[in-house]
């Protein structure tokens, strides 16, 4: 036996067999004063040793056998942790693996998709009769569905697992969810269905709300196409309601209320294990719509609210939740009309040298910055960009990310490290369709001053075009 023992069960068990052997000394001890006959005095020492011995050899086996069921068991633990750990790292493989397979396939959809927006964009520039416009309208739609359900399906496949961070953004409630609520107008009335939004409010207390309004979107972009999806015919009503305020609170409550199958109490059951387990529990009619819904409840929990819904079979499904949102000074007003950014207010040409190997981007890229005022270069590759940039003088750089013989990471750090650009350091865009969270990293650590993610939000290039723009006139100025 080893010591000290290692279990508590072999510690105790070799204290009271110490303890015994100190009392066995003291009755020897004190039993030599008190015995007078030697043969009763050794008749009782050998008994006190026999019995000792017994108990010790008994301990001493006990303590032995309980190590070697402990050896076994632990090496039975071992084992099932090698096999766990192994099977770890081949889940994990397997899972990364699909991330990517995702972010490919994210990537070779919007490039076409970014090329489709764009044109549209440019045929609503011009002449058309109510009927054409009315087309382009439902075709642009439809173009931002299919967008908005590639970003849903990554969106999902990020929240469900990830640790994240909620985002403080001022909201616009009416006019941030109008646009959203549009594109679902379309996709309900291509499915014969009659679509419907309102928002409850007290205009004397519509203010401006801080939150996350990507992370609202995602979950009503989940629950709506959800009802979409199993409503065969009647309606869909959405409602946001934003009279309840206390002090600089502002609760928003969202209601999604549909005339689909419905659910019954088992499948109601079936749907909130699915949520909780963060699983896809195949369900008779709601299959497939556990991962969003439970990135949904993810989302909508980390917002501080909670996700309910009330369902009867063959009549509907209300899913609803409610959120406080920090409300600000600002009492909205009616949004001022757009006034077109002119780059060329000093009378002098922006110049941009565009890097994009796509021909249809290029025309996008080329009516999207010639509206503001722009004058492009265009070049297909990354080794092009750097040769026409150090002979060329440009205002701005609009940068593809992946190209042909160099690729826009390595030619924006080849232009960063050059002798031109510390004298006259210009701002330099990243365009790209792969737009995750790796891209962008990547992207500002080659040195890159804004990153946009197609297909091109106008707005957002609007605001990069400004933020530079400005700084181009204090120059001329």
């Amino acid at each position: 036996m080893k010591f000290p023992p290692k279990s508590k069960q072999g510690f105790r068990l070799w204290t009271i067999g110490s303890i015994f052997g100190l009392i066995t000394l003291g009755i020897l001890f004190f039993a030599g004063r008190y015995i007078s006959d030697s043969a009763d005095y050794f008749s009782t020492f050998a008994l006190l040793i026999f019995m000792t011995l017994v108990i010790v050899t008994g301990a001493f086996l006990y303590v032995l056998r309980s190590q070697i069921d402990d050896g076994v068991v632990e090496s039975y633990l071992n084992n099932r942790i090698n096999e766990l750990e192994e099977k770890l790292e081949t889940v994990t493989e397997s899972s990364e693996h699909k991330s990517i397979y995702l972010e490919n396939m994210s990537h070779e959809i919007r490039i076409p998709l970014s090329t489709i927006m764009g044109m549209i964009r440019m045929l609503k520039n011009t002449d058309l009769d109510s009927d054409q416009q009315a087309q382009l309208e439902i075709a642009e739609y439809s173009s931002e569905h299919l967008l908005q359900l590639i970003n849903m399906i990554l969106n999902n496949s990020k929240s469900v697992g990830a640790d994240l961070k909620i985002e403080q953004v001022p909201i616009r409630l009416k006019s941030d969810f109008t646009k959203l609520f549009k594109i679902f107008e379309y996709q309900a009335w291509e499915n014969n269905l009659e679509f419907s939004y309102k928002f409850l409010i007290d205009k004397k207390q519509d203010f401006l709300l801080l939150g996350d309004i990507s992370k609202i979107q995602q979950v009503l972009i989940n629950i709506v196409n959800n009802a979409i999806k199993f409503t065969n015919s009647g309606k869909i009503e959405i409602t946001i309601d934003h009279k309840v305020t206390y002090d600089n609170l502002q609760v928003v409550s969202f209601y999604i209320k549909d005339t689909g199958i419905g659910m019954s109490d088992f499948e109601q059951n079936q749907t909130l294990k699915s949520i909780e387990e963060k699983s896809t529990i195949p369900l008779k009619h709601y299959r497939g719509s556990g991962i969003g819904l439970a990135a949904s409840k993810k989302l909508i929990e980390l917002m501080g609210g909670e996700l309910k819904f009330e369902s009867k079979e063959n009549e509907g499904s209300t899913f609803y939740f409610s959120l406080q949102m920090q409300k600000t000074l600002n009492v909205i007003e009616e949004p001022p009309k757009e006034v077109p950014i002119l780059l060329n207010k000093y009378d002098y040409k922006f110049s941009v040298l565009v890097a994009e190997d796509n021909k249809m981007n290029q025309k996008v890229l080329r009516f999207l910055l010639e509206q503001h005022g722009a004058e492009c270069t265009f070049v297909t590759n990354g080794l092009d960009a750097v040769n026409l940039y150090k002979v060329i003088n440009f205002d701005m750089v609009f940068m593809d990310i992946y190209m042909p013989k160099i690729n826009g990471y390595e030619a924006t750090k080849i232009i960063k490290n050059s002798d031109k650009y510390q004298k006259n350091n210009i701002p330099i865009v990243a365009v790209s369709a792969s737009a995750f969270d790796e891209d962008i990293k990547k992207a500002k650590v080659a040195g890159v001053d804004e990153f946009l993610a197609k297909p091109i939000d106008s707005k957002k290039l609007n605001s990069v075009l400004r933020k530079y723009a400005l700084k181009k006139e204090e120059q001329v100025s």
